[in-house]
């Protein structure tokens, strides 16, 4: 303990605290002395903590230590309870609490300096999450986390700056070779100087050219704050569309909608997912394995000259021509009896095929409608951009209106006619099912049948056939109808090109005429603003100089102010041990024995007579003891030997008395067994 205050003493004595304490004046300290040595101490580690604790409450005091000493980690000694009479000891100001607390940050004052200075910028405010679903709170929330992680970075920078170190010979090569280059400069403005001088006006001429550099530079200055205005501008009305489009899309999936038509919208879709998910997806997935393994497979092959290929090509050529045999003995060997199974075979296929194709071009419609929708909302944006917003007046809104009625039917009908093929979808795909179920017992039928007539495998090729011959005539029917819907679509967009220029032709008349009124009343603001800022800047002159004045005012009143109550409480200390000195001088020279005896130095008299006769006291009886303590001492130990004698005659007396006991019981038991 002697050894912290002697560290604590040492580091106070010394730079930048001065003070002048020794260890009988440092342990001498009051509590108020003791809190207000912390607080400098802690202001010196984060200038924001100097402050006098008299201007504040002791509550606010404490509450400000504890919460800079858990910015610097600063962990007290002991558990929970120990923690609550930390707390407690830095409000009143112990002794115990204190002195470590000074101790650990004198020991690392540079450390903890940094540590608070990163603190300013590094404890993160925490926002309340009902308060981050404001889109404006969310983004400057994340504006803030971005820059405080540029801090970081800029900070380790520095830091790797400071600690990696130059060359001296590098530094003192800049420095000459700038000083050179200084005094180049000096040289060419004392020659710009002389060739000025002899032109007349030179002066006002010079300031004419100061006054242009200021406007040029206040004009860089005002052109980059119209920029950032307009990028924060634009940042606005995009977020106000893609708000808009939202609330549109909101309100055209609630129109017309009921938990039904919800229900049997969701109901579809976890259809077609689910399909997708169990069975085209696989397949494709399958297909593009085997397709993989069999590029690895030729991939890890050698190279192959032009012969290999030729052979390979030849075998290809005579496997064809197997098939093709193999195809025409089947149909000439057709059986009418086989005509059943071959029709529910094609059916069941064809509706698979005709499932996957529809499928297929449900998900390519749906992409095709996101990437017409992102299309579409960039070429508004651009429109936007260029033109302004299209506003609908008048009847351009009454046909709107009129068109979304005309939709709103079409839509209603076409929902029917939806509804009406998801329910013959339904029985069909329940039909399916059974067909399969039928097909596959009669595949095995088949089966049997040819393995008895010894044909194996020709059902199998026929299907092969149909299927290629279905897939190929449902090709040639898609590419029709893909050329038919191009040639609609380009039609269609061509139509609504035109319609959009016409539409806008108004607009952007309209809209050149509120551009120029646009800048106008901006020409207008401008010179508004120019003369609101000339008379904001000398008021703000003159405001800021007279409360320098007013705080100068009240620092030397409040300063005047303690002295005079530090000077007022000592005359009445001084006063009041005076009346007191007074008193006792009275007294004392009275010649009343009765008043005498109420003086201070007769009752210390009478109190050190007494404490003397009662040492006398305590000596004889000291005496006393002394001389009788090795009598005493011998019969103690007499006591404790008759002690110890008595119970082992206890003891013995006890067993005498169970021995005779069971010599009883044994003599009771022979006497019963004579009997017997």
């Amino acid at each position: 303990m002697s050894d912290q205050i002697k560290f604590i003493v040492e580091k106070l004595n010394q730079e930048p605290f001065k003070k002048s304490y020794n260890l009988i004046t440092f342990d001498s300290l009051e509590s108020m002395q003791l809190l207000q040595l912390l607080s400098d101490v802690l202001g010196e580690i984060d200038p924001k903590h100097a402050v006098d604790i008299r201007e504040e409450m002791p509550e606010q005091t404490a509450k400000r230590m504890l919460s800079l000493l858990g910015i610097l980690k600063y962990k007290p000694p002991g558990s929970i309870s120990d923690l609550s009479a930390f707390r407690q000891g830095l409000v009143t100001g112990s002794k115990p609490v204190i002195h470590p607390v000074l101790h650990w940050l004198l020991q690392r004052t540079n450390e903890l300096k940094k540590r608070a200075y990163l603190a300013r910028f590094l404890v993160k405010l925490e926002v309340p999450a009902e308060f981050l679903q404001d889109d404006t709170v969310a983004e400057t929330n994340k504006q803030y986390e971005e820059l405080m992680e540029a801090f970081k970075n800029l900070h380790k920078e520095c830091e790797q700056l400071k600690t990696s170190g130059f060359s001296t010979a590098e530094i003192r090569r800049d420095i000459s070779a700038m000083e050179e280059e200084k005094d180049q400069l000096i040289k060419r403005v004392e020659r710009l100087k002389k060739r000025v001088e002899t032109v007349q006006n030179h002066q006002r001429m010079l300031e004419i050219a100061r006054q242009l550099r200021l406007e040029k530079e206040r004009e860089e200055s005002l052109a980059q704050q119209k920029q950032e205005q307009k990028n924060q501008l634009f940042h606005a009305e995009q977020r106000l569309q893609r708000v808009q489009l939202q609330l549109k899309e909101m309100h055209h999936a609630v129109v017309d909608s009921k938990p039904e038509s919800l229900m049997k919208k969701l109901e579809e879709e976890i259809k077609f997912n689910s399909y997708l998910a169990t069975e085209k997806i696989p397949r494709e997935l399958e297909s593009k394995k085997k397709s993989l393994y069999f590029l690895q497979k030729v991939f890890a092959e050698p190279a192959m000259s032009q012969s290999d290929l030729n052979v390979l090509e030849i075998k290809i050529n005579e496997v064809n021509a197997q098939i093709n045999q193999l195809i025409e003995k089947r149909m000439m060997k057709y059986e009418p009896i086989d005509s059943k199974f071959s029709m529910y075979r094609q059916q069941a296929s064809i509706i698979s095929r005709k499932k996957e194709a529809k499928a297929e071009e449900l998900q390519a419609a749906k992409e095709e409608m996101s990437n017409t929708e992102k299309e579409m909302q960039q070429k508004t944006n651009q429109a936007r951009e260029l033109e302004g917003s299209e506003v609908l007046k008048g009847d351009e809104f009454k046909h709107y209106v009129n068109k979304l009625r005309s939709k709103n039917t079409f839509y209603k009908k076409k929902r029917l006619e939806l509804a009406e093929i998801t329910a013959e979808y339904g029985i069909l795909q329940r039909t399916e099912e059974l067909l399969k179920q039928r097909d596959e017992a009669l595949q095995q039928q088949l089966q049997a049948i040819e393995q008895k007539k010894g044909i194996a495998g020709y059902s199998d090729t026929q299907d092969e056939l149909e299927r290629v011959s279905a897939v190929k005539s449902e090709m040639d029917e898609m590419k029709g109808r893909t050329l038919d819907n191009m040639s609609e679509m380009v039609k269609k967009l061509n139509a609504m090109v035109a319609d959009k220029k016409s539409s806008l032709a108004p607009v952007i008349k309209e809209l050149r005429q509120l551009r120029q009124k646009c800048q106008e009343l901006t020409q207008e603001c401008d010179e508004k603003k120019v003369q609101y800022d000339s008379c904001a800047a000398g008021l703000e002159s003159n405001r800021s100089t007279l409360e320098q004045e007013v705080k100068g005012l009240l620092e030397e009143c409040i300063q005047e102010e303690s002295n005079y109550r530090y000077i007022n409480c000592m005359k009445k200390n001084i006063e009041v041990q005076l009346q007191r000195a007074k008193e006792e001088m009275k007294i004392y020279v009275s010649p009343d024995p009765q008043e005498r005896r109420k003086a201070i130095r007769e009752q210390y008299t009478r109190m050190i007579l007494e404490q003397e006769n009662l040492g006398k006291k305590l000596r004889e009886k000291q005496k006393v003891v002394r001389e009788s303590h090795g009598p005493n001492m011998k019969q103690v130990k007499m006591w404790q030997d008759f002690e110890q004698l008595m119970e082992c005659k206890r003891e013995c007396f006890l067993k005498q008395q169970n021995q005779t006991a069971i010599g009883q019981v044994i003599q009771e038991g022979g006497k019963d067994r004579l009997v017997l």
